[in-house]
This record gives structure tokens, sequence and C-alpha cells, in this order.
């Protein structure tokens, strides 16, 4: 009469929202809830119920047990989440290669309006020096001309440089320093709760930025 539990990124939220960021080294597997329900069943072991979280843009928790357990009765958004997959097209090919197109629009975008800022002159910050931000500004070729710098609360991260774009890392007491003109919110996924510790760049109308699922300022 066991139960199991798994936690995972939900990749129908991973998808519709073009978080191709969170794609990286540390992440092995990103599964749909069809792709999870299945690789449980061929192991004897039947979903029963899941929760669907906000953890890093959208996460699934489900709960399986032993298919022979019949104490365990089969919630109603079990079959739901199957059939909201299965309309969206998960089980086709199709919905994957309009990722791939999505995620190239989206770097074109990135690129266009950062280099828009820099030619009218204005100054860009990061914040965070999260796996997540790597990935993006990696792939989007970003490097010391876009963004001046970034900023982490972590001390084994300030004084060193972001891999691969080779900007640096301070510590979040720069952007009081030297008040960048906006601040690219790196960790998009606790962007509130940064807002909220840096309000205070709105002192010199300072705005907000985010990238991912799409160009965002925040006044």
């Amino acid at each position: 009469n066991g139960i199991i539990t798994l936690e995972f990124p939900h990749l129908m939220r991973l998808v519709a929202e073009n978080q191709f960021d969170t794609i990286y080294h540390e992440h092995f597997s990103y599964f749909s809830f069809t792709a999870v329900k299945r690789i449980l069943s061929h192991h004897g072991l039947k979903i029963f119920d899941l929760d669907e979280l906000s953890t890093h843009g959208g996460s699934l928790r489900v709960y399986a047990c032993h298919e022979e357990d019949q104490s365990k009765v089969t919630a109603d958004h079990v079959e739901n989440l199957l059939e909201r997959e299965k309309s969206c097209g998960f089980n086709d090919l199709q919905i994957y290669l309009a990722f791939d197109e999505k995620v190239k629009k989206i770097k074109q975008t990135i690129l266009a309006f950062l280099n828009k800022l820099k030619n009218m002159e204005k100054s860009i910050a990061g914040y965070g020096a999260p796996a997540k931000g790597n990935t993006l500004l990696n792939y989007c070729g970003i490097r010391t001309d876009l963004i001046d710098y970034t900023v982490d609360r972590s001390p084994h991260k300030q004084e060193h440089f972001l891999p691969g774009s080779h900007i640096p890392i301070y510590h979040p007491d720069r952007i009081m320093e030297t008040k960048p003109d906006y601040v690219v919110i790196l960790p998009w996924n606790l962007k509130d709760e940064i807002m909220q510790q840096m309000a205070h760049i709105r002192d010199w109308n300072g705005r907000f930025l985010t990238l991912i699922p799409e160009v965002k300022v925040y006044p």
C-alpha cells in the first residue's frame, strides 16, 4: 500500500511559456504528464493524483501506487490533464518542431530589443547569476556589449564571471552605485521577490526587464 511521489518541471508549461532557458546540464529529463504516466505504467504503477505547482515556472507533483492497489481512487484531474496535453498536441512531433521555431524567434526579439536600448544609450545591468540565465545569455550571444554586469546575493558568485558570456558578477550594491536604466531579471521565476527587494531602482526611474517567456518591461 505504499505511495511514491515525484516532482518535476512540466513540459507543457515549458513549451507554452517558452522556458527554453530551463534546459541545461543539471536537468536530465523534461517530462509531459503523458510520458510519466506511460513510464510508471510500464513498471506496474498507476498515478491516482497530482498537483500543478508554480515552482520553476510550472511543475507537476504526481502520486502513484501499485496498479493492483484498489484503495486509492483516481482523481478526475488526472484524466483531465491527459486530455489537455492531448489537445495541445503533446502526442504529436509537430509541437516540438514549433517550439524550436518559437525559441529562434524570441532570440531575435531579445537581441533586437537590447540593441535598441543600447542605441538609445541606455545602461543595462542584470540581476542574478542562475543556470537558466547562462543558458539564455549564451544561446542569444549576449555579452558585456549588451549587459554591463550582473549582481547576485551569493558571496560565492561575486567577483567572478558568468561562464561563456564573461559578464562580471558583483554585489547587489553595485546597482545603487551605478543606477542603470534597466535591470534584467535573469531568474524570472523569482521576479516578484526581486522587484520588491530592488524597488529602489524606481527612485532614478529605473525599470525591470524580463526576457522569458517574452520581453516585458516593468515600470
